[in-house]
């Protein structure tokens, strides 16, 4: 219980204020699209040289934990995920505000994330060196079969056509391998000068989930319907607390989630996100009711982003390895104030990892308060007239892919994808398998090219990655889920056929 001694160093009138700065900024920055967690960190690094260590951790704590969880306002009001990690709440987040729910769909959002939040700080607190050791197990083959594991899920999350969702994933992971090979320096399919560094993860998910929205508004022969055509339910706060805590299970399930993918280095929290959703999907009993806007759908996502913040630091604290692109950042932090995290941080620094660690904590319960507040006036955005709202949409696409690199290459690349995803939706694909097929591609590559390289030094390809109870326990769940895919989509089919042979009958 030695934390418990540090809290003090929270409530000192700079430090709290850095922390109430943090998390305000941190969900404004992470409700604006292309702004992720790991550029919102990286952009407050400079206001931090001037800064003792515990001060400038505790702003950069605030911002990352803050970020994540802001995501979700975009992603539930415009269909524009804030950060790859808020890809799975706008699948019923954005039906839940086209439903009137705007102002639920967020109070809800914000609860699941403290609730998912807290709990992964305390496995942060409590369980550190037991989790690291566990985490440190993880190597090449195991972070591939997660991946593929990850991969499993493409073809459900597409809830109209199980094939065309893997179809979709596919196209994602064509896209990922476009670019050099990171590993072996190979060229593959640079056919112009914008994709030389490859397709970036946020102006693709900009592109996918934005400009497909901005063509339906204008689209020509549609019947206008103005978003402000739409009424906002009033919902209290409370209500809404009710209602979160009703779907105990989805809670359950996106809290495990995020916790243990937050604990492997390198896998991230927008994996988190849509594997929470697919299992909680997968174990409710309504699946039928996911993407149209279920409240379940965005416990589920928001609960596992914000449980992965505190496992992701595990690694980074214990054995300076970071779990995630913002831990990586956050490193980048601490050894500009002279720190070098490892086994002996708490012992020589137990003033900053503690007063650091315990600010995630109060964090996590001031980004739900100020969520909250923010969210009857966000919820607004709803009565937004279709031609403003569109206008401002693409500003936000265009200066969101910019603001990543500074690169027009980035923009191109945001169009050019914006106007395929358009046409593949007239024809039933969807987006969330394709950028999952993205995300997922550069992390099964990565590891299946260092394993093999691994391998063939020692025992072999098949022992590698076919032996050991760690491998066979993630192959058991890839066969179970692939398993699972099909019977659902079966069962789904054969439920659609029902009408149509009583018919006939």
């Amino acid at each position: 219980m030695e934390f418990l001694g540090y809290f003090g160093g929270v409530f000192e009138p700079t430090a709290f204020l850095l922390l109430l700065g943090g998390t305000i900024g941190g969900l404004i920055l992470g409700a604006t699209p292309g702004l992720s967690p790991t550029m919102a960190v990286a952009l407050l690094i400079p206001f931090t040289f001037q800064l003792p260590p515990t001060q400038g951790l505790i702003l950069l704590g605030a911002a990352y934990t803050s970020t994540v969880a802001g995501g979700a306002v975009s992603a539930i009001l415009l269909k524009i995920p804030g950060a790859p990690a808020n890809i799975a709440t706008a699948l019923d987040g954005n039906a839940m505000a086209r439903n009137g729910q705007g102002a639920k769909a967020l109070h809800m959002s914000f609860m699941a994330s403290g609730v998912g939040g807290v709990i992964g700080v305390l496995l942060l607190i409590f369980l550190t060196p037991v989790l690291a050791q566990w985490a440190l197990a993880f190597g090449p083959s195991h972070l591939f079969w997660m991946a593929i594991l990850g991969v499993t899920v493409i073809g459900s999350l597409d809830s109209k056509s199980f094939v065309k969702g893997l179809l979709s994933g596919c196209i994602g992971l064509w896209l990922s391998m476009i670019g050099y090979d990171d590993i072996q320096g190979a060229q593959r399919f640079i056919f112009a000068d914008a994709l030389t560094g490859g397709i970036n993860i946020i102006s693709a998910l900009i592109g996918i989930f934005a400009i497909p929205q901005v063509i339906e508004m204008f689209a020509k022969g549609r019947v206008p319907t103005s978003i402000s055509a739409l009424e906002v339910e009033k919902q209290s706060i409370m209500a809404s607390l009710r209602e979160t805590f009703v779907f105990k299970r989805a809670l359950a399930i996106g809290t495990v989630s995020g916790s243990v993918i937050g604990l492997i280095p390198g896998v991230g929290g927008q994996i988190a996100g849509l594997l929470a959703y697919d299992q909680s999907k997968k174990f409710s009993a309504e699946k039928d009711k996911y993407g149209t806007g279920y409240p379940e759908g965005v416990i589920a996502a928001e609960s596992a982003n914000n449980a992965m913040v505190g496992p992701s630091l595990v690694p980074l604290l214990t054995l300076s390895i970071p779990g995630s692109p913002t831990a990586a950042v956050l490193l980048g932090g601490l050894l500009i104030h002279g720190i070098f995290p490892g086994t002996d941080l708490f012992e020589n620094h137990p003033q900053v990892a503690w007063t650091f660690i315990n600010s995630m904590l109060i964090g996590q319960i001031l980004m739900v308060i100020f969520g909250i507040y923010i969210a009857s006036y966000a919820a607004k955005v709803a009565r937004i007239p279709t031609p403003i709202m569109a206008a401002a949409v693409m500003v936000l696409a265009l200066f969101g892919s910019y603001s990543i690199q500074q690169s027009f290459g980035d923009v191109q690349i945001m169009l050019c994808l914006g106007f395929c995803m358009y046409f593949l939706e007239k024809f039933g694909f969807s987006a969330a398998p394709l950028v999952l097929g993205l995300i997922l591609g550069p992390i099964a590559e990565a590891n299946f090219t260092q394993g093999s390289m691994i391998a063939t030094a020692t025992d072999g390809l098949l022992p590698y990655f076919f032996l050991g109870p760690l491998n066979m326990f993630l192959i058991a769940l890839v066969i179970a889920s692939i398993a699972y895919s099909f019977w659902a989509s079966a069962v789904k089919q054969a439920k659609e056929r029902e009408p149509l042979l009583e018919a006939a009958q």
